[in-house]
């Protein structure tokens, strides 16, 4: 009986198999020319379905988390009544499967305070752990829970006084009486104070009149005291070939001028840039904007509504948007759009 052969060895030859080249990846010039090919054939098979395919009209919300136009309609009414953040609009492009004033909605100039990056990296800052579990963050030296520059455990247990000893006592008890006549003391200064100068009425009129040095400094705008950040403006189109509703992204620099679509990327999560994110036109609006790709929204969304159902939580249709919007929150955590029940 012959015993089985090596996997290293040659099953005819009994010797040791030369190993596979590694394959060649693509040039980067022909690897984006297959993934715009590859694009350009899904877009036009899109549309093609979408201009021969009707709009579903039976509800897949269970079964596959997917939406009829009415269901969407409906848990865009319930978005906009319970978020005044977000509102319908009507758009360029219209679609005849929507009615005409409820084409998508759309929150304005929501603020993006950080970039991803620094957002990561502040999360991983604070997420460290000791071996017992317990978080650990940066503390100043000098405060609570800060090391000194001595050393931590042995001397800061050292410089703990002991209340059985008798000098330790006896100078408790002197620094509760001192601590007494000088709150005594404070309390009296304070009804002196309670009794008000006019002089000190004029001297405060006449500092409110006179201008200070800042505020008439020549070139500084009005409002160089407010922060200013990127924000977006968020809109929900109804997908028709998915059947689930789909996030574009319009953003604005710090400075209120358009920001590229591709410098979107710097506000989306790492799992999700380059991957579900692409920039194409917004089916309304006519932009070339950032948008996250639904093909995998249904699947999500199913899974999300089964978890809830398991706790005891039947999902509404008229809710999607909440959990889809909370499920959205995971690809941009650093743009922070409204989508909490408002009572």
């Amino acid at each position: 009986r012959l015993s089985p052969t090596p996997p290293h060895l040659h099953p005819l030859r009994g010797c040791e198999t030369p190993p596979h080249p590694a394959p060649c990846p693509w040039p980067p010039a022909m690897e984006r020319a297959f993934t715009a090919a590859k694009k350009f054939v899904h877009d036009t098979a899109k549309a093609a379905h979408e201009a021969v395919v009707p709009a579903r009209s039976r509800s897949a919300f269970s079964a596959r988390g997917e939406l009829t136009p009415a269901e969407f309609v409906a848990a865009g009414d319930e978005l906009v009544a319970k978020c005044p953040t977000w509102s319908w609009e009507g758009g360029d492009k219209k679609r005849d499967f929507l009615p005409d004033g409820k084409q998508f909605l759309v929150t304005r100039r929501v603020p993006c305070l950080q970039r991803l990056s620094a957002y990561e990296a502040a999360a991983a800052r604070e997420t460290q752990e000791d071996a017992d579990g317990f978080a650990l963050y940066d503390a100043p030296e000098g405060t609570a829970g800060a090391p000194s520059a001595s050393g931590a455990g042995a001397g800061d247990e050292e410089d703990i006084p002991s209340i059985d000893a008798d000098d330790g006592a006896a100078a408790a008890t002197a620094q509760m009486e001192a601590l007494a006549v000088s709150a005594q003391q404070q309390e009296e200064d304070d009804d002196d104070d309670d009794v008000p100068d006019m002089d000190d009425f004029e001297e405060e009129e006449d500092a409110c009149v006179a201008p200070s040095p800042a505020a008439a400094a020549p070139g500084e705008a009005e409002g160089d005291n407010i922060l200013a950040t990127r924000t977006y403006d968020l809109s929900i189109c109804y997908d028709k070939f998915y059947a689930v509703p789909r996030v574009w992204l319009v953003g604005y620099e710090e400075d209120g001028s358009p920001l590229p679509p591709e410098r979107a990327l710097e506000d989306i999560s790492g799992d999700h840039a380059q991957k579900t994110v692409t920039v194409e036109q917004h089916p309304h609006l006519g932009l070339a904007c950032a948008s996250i790709h639904p093909c995998k929204h249904g699947a999500v969304m199913k899974r999300l509504s089964e978890q809830l159902s398991w706790a005891g939580d039947e999902p509404d249709v008229r809710q999607y948007l909440f959990i889809f919007l909370k499920f959205i929150a995971a690809v941009v955590p650093t743009v922070e759009y409204d989508y909490t029940l408002s009572t």
